[in-house]
């Protein structure tokens, strides 16, 4: 019982800090994209307080053209 007890504690120490580090990698990641201008990310948290119908599209997916001729 004791050697579930300290594999359990390992477990939950090492997925505790892989969670952690894919936090604030995706953190950075986030920093990252809008410092290069990749992304605007004030863009979307304004989304939240301008939300209309008629409201102005953020981005436009580009339309692929379908290769299939069938």
């Amino acid at each position: 019982m004791e050697n579930i007890r300290e594999f359990q504690a390992y477990g939950y120490f090492f997925l505790t800090a892989f969670l952690a580090i894919t936090l604030y990698a995706y953190f950075f990641h986030l920093y990252k994209s809008e410092k290069n201008g990749r992304r605007n990310y004030e863009k979307y948290s304004k989304l939240a307080l301008n939300d209309e119908i008629g409201g102005e599209i953020l981005e436009r997916k580009a339309i692929k053209e379908s290769v299939c001729n069938g």
